[in-house]
Parts: structure tokens; sequence; C-alpha cells
């Protein structure tokens, strides 16, 4: 009996699971997403000067722009290389420093799979007794 109960169960939670419409995100367009990255840059940053802020939209736009022809993973990695390397002219090399070791631009990785995190400190464990009597 209770094997039926078991199995009853798990179909109808399979079935609420199966039935759920898969979440999408809107996509952004170009623009959007370049004006979103550049006020994060500015703002992380400190930029205030317009001409450099107004530069730094435009790099981004053009990257935009070029990210929505369905790169590859090889032109992908070409596209972000252009992007250090325009930014690397774009910004002091104290700002070029600063954005390169903030911890928002380390690629995102599944939880518990950082590799790139700093390993934590795991205390050693002490050796229990083994004073049996």
């Amino acid at each position: 009996m209770k094997r039926y109960l078991f199995l009853l169960f798990a179909a109808l939670l399979g079935s609420m699971l199966w039935a759920q419409e898969p979440v999408e995100r809107p996509q952004r367009t170009p623009e959007e997403e370049a004006r979103a990255q550049t006020m994060r840059l500015t703002r992380e940053l400190g930029i205030r000067d317009s001409v450099r802020i107004d530069t730094i939209y435009k790099m981004h736009l053009k990257y935009a722009r070029f990210r929505q022809k369905g790169l590859s993973r090889a032109e992908n990695m070409e596209r972000m290389n252009a992007i250090y390397a325009e930014l690397k002219h774009l910004l002091t090399p104290e700002e070029f420093e600063q954005f390169m070791n903030h911890p928002a631009e380390l690629p995102r990785r599944p939880r518990g799979a950082n590799v790139l995190a700093p390993e934590r400190q795991v205390p050693p464990k002490e050796p229990q007794s083994t004073n049996r009597q």
C-alpha cells in the first residue's frame, strides 16, 4: 500500500513540475545593454567626465551589437579580449586595475564551482582521542 501511495505522490509531483512553463527573460536591446554596462562601470570607477562616459558607451554599444549575432565561444572570447584592450586605452591605469580586480567582473559559475575565488582556510580537524578502556 505504501508503495502505491509513493508512486502516486511521485507521479503527481512529476506532473506538476513538468506542467510549469519555463521562465524566459526579456531580451535587452543593444542600447539598453550598453547603457547598463556603462552606468555600472562609471558608478564603480567614479568616472564623471561626460566625454569619457560617451566614449565608453559607444564602445559598449559596438560590442553589444556584435554580441547579438550569435557568437561561438571562441568569437565571444575574442570579443571580450577586444573590450579589455579598448578599456585599457580608455581608462587610467588605476581605473583599469580596479576594473580588472572587481569581484563583479569575475565569470559567473554555478554555486560551489567558483574556481577563481580565493581558497577558504579550513581549520584542521583535531585528532580524536582513541583512549579505549
